[in-house]
């Protein structure tokens, strides 16, 4: 079966349907920014506990945002769209406004449905915020101890589908946490601007997969790709092409051995 290109492999995972919506945040540096994405996908790794499940989705440059300012996008999830608009005031409200020179947008424009967020947030300005309408959309400035906060009035919502299985696959299990803390903090190293920390700790990571762990082909491609994105942004753009093309190798391997487990 494909879906939108992307061949489904008739095999188990856990998945069901959500409402979601992209959160565009951006803060003075990239640093700032990233600390509020990650306040607010903070403990949200499942609805049992905490009611959604959000996480970041990439960084994004000053020209890729809608102020100009450096950034990330995050997704969150929850089971209906009322709940989603609950999760997204409480979660904006308490971690993206609190977070020093902070902004926040709707990440997903013209959604059939929206949700309202700037709309209930602006009455943290105890009647002092103010609001403007560009492009027809309507963005509320927020007081604050440092400035203002700055955002969006309402937020996109979609349906989509979450659950899903990452698998890590080793011999023993030190050899697979050990690649997999390599490669999550090198990746952390990369969003934090840290460029030559990252490429060690990448290419470290890229040894101990192919070296302890072969078997595990996605896992490789993920880190040939962690290391090609890093690589880009340093400009070395053929080192960064070869790890990108040698994912892509990867990855069409293992599609073709699974059809043919099919």
């Amino acid at each position: 079966m494909k879906l939108h290109g992307a061949e489904i492999v008739d095999t188990f995972a856990e998945a069901f349907p959500m409402w979601g919506a992209r959160v565009v945040i951006t803060a003075a540096t990239p640093a700032w920014a990233l600390e509020a994405g990650r306040s607010m996908t903070g403990f949200a790794t499942s609805v049992i506990g905490c009611k959604c499940e959000a996480s970041i989705e990439r960084e994004l440059d000053p020209g890729e945002t809608p102020d100009g300012r450096p950034g990330v996008s995050a997704l969150l999830f929850a089971m209906d769209r009322d709940g989603l608009a609950k999760r997204l005031v409480e979660r904006v409200g308490q971690c993206v406004l609190t977070s020093p020179t902070s902004a926040c947008f709707n990440g997903i424009e013209d959604a059939e449905h929206t949700v309202d967020v700037g709309g209930q947030l602006r009455f943290f300005g105890d009647g002092y915020q103010a609001s403007k309408v560009l492009d027809g959309r309507r963005y509320w400035r927020v007081p604050v101890m440092e400035g203002e906060f700055l955002v969006q009035e309402r937020f996109g919502a979609v349906e989509g589908v979450a659950g899903g299985n990452i698998i890590i696959l080793a011999s023993d299990v030190e050899p697979a946490l050990h690649a997999a803390m390599l490669d999550v903090v090198g990746e952390a190293y990369h969003s934090l601007g840290f460029y030559p920390e990252a490429e060690t700790l990448l290419q470290r990571a890229l040894a101990a997969r192919e070296q302890q762990i072969p078997q595990d082909r996605e896992a490789t491609a993920m880190v040939h790709q962690h290391l090609g994105e890093l690589l880009h942004d340093r400009g070395a753009p053929e080192e960064a092409q070869r790890h990108l093309v040698d994912a892509l190798t990867l990855r069409r391997a293992l599609s073709r051995l699974l059809r043919a487990r099919a």
